[in-house]
């Protein structure tokens, strides 16, 4: 039986080097953001707004000409954090 995802880490790499990680509980939700978010205005400098979970209050906006790349890692309950 195949492991199921409790999450997604979305990474995205933005143009001038920096770095984001948002989180989706599915990958069809983050692949509904992109498809109708992201992606149809991927050329744009208009802001657009970035789902952030469990942030009350905070909110962030970028520009999708900026993405330059986007990583998704799927996170389990009994993955270890190896940062040290």
């Amino acid at each position: 039986m195949a492991k199921v995802a409790n999450e997604y880490a979305v990474h995205l790499l933005l143009s001038g080097g920096h770095r984001e990680e948002i989180r989706f509980p599915t990958v069809q939700d983050f692949q509904k953001w992109y498809s109708n978010e992201l992606m149809p205005k991927s050329s744009s400098s208009d802001f657009i707004t970035v789902p952030l979970k469990n942030s009350q209050g905070e909110y962030m906006v970028i520009r999708p000409s900026c993405v330059e790349a986007i990583r998704v890692e799927p996170v389990f309950a009994s993955s270890i954090d190896r940062d040290y």
